[in-house]
C-alpha cells in the first residue's frame, strides 16, 4: 500500500479540531524526530487511518470514523490543539 502525506487527513482533522491543522508541528513519541502532521505518512484502509512518523514509521495517530487519538505524537509550538 502506497503512503500518502498528511494532507490527506486535513478533512478529518479540520472536522475534529474546527481549524487547520496540518501545519502544526509534532514529535514523534518513539524517536523525537519533529514534523508538522503534512509530513506524516498516511495509510488509509479499512475502517480507520493510521499516520505514521515519516523517520521512523512509529504509529503517530489513528483515526477511525470522526474519532482521532494521537497515540505517538505530542503536538506543540505555534498552532498546536492545546
Amino acid at each position: 500500500m502506497d503512503a500518502l502525506d498528511g494532507n490527506a487527513i486535513a478533512g478529518d482533522l479540520f472536522a475534529a479540531f474546527g481549524h487547520e491543522m496540518t501545519a502544526v508541528v509534532g514529535t514523534c513519541t518513539s524517536c523525537g524526530a519533529t514534523s508538522a502532521i503534512a509530513e506524516l505518512r498516511v495509510y488509509i484502509s479499512g475502517p480507520g487511518t493510521v499516520a505514521r512518523c515519516p523517520d521512523c514509521t512509529s504509529v503517530a495517530m489513528v483515526l477511525a470514523r470522526g474519532a482521532a487519538r494521537f497515540s505517538g505524537y505530542d503536538l506543540a509550538g505555534p498552532g498546536s490543539a492545546d
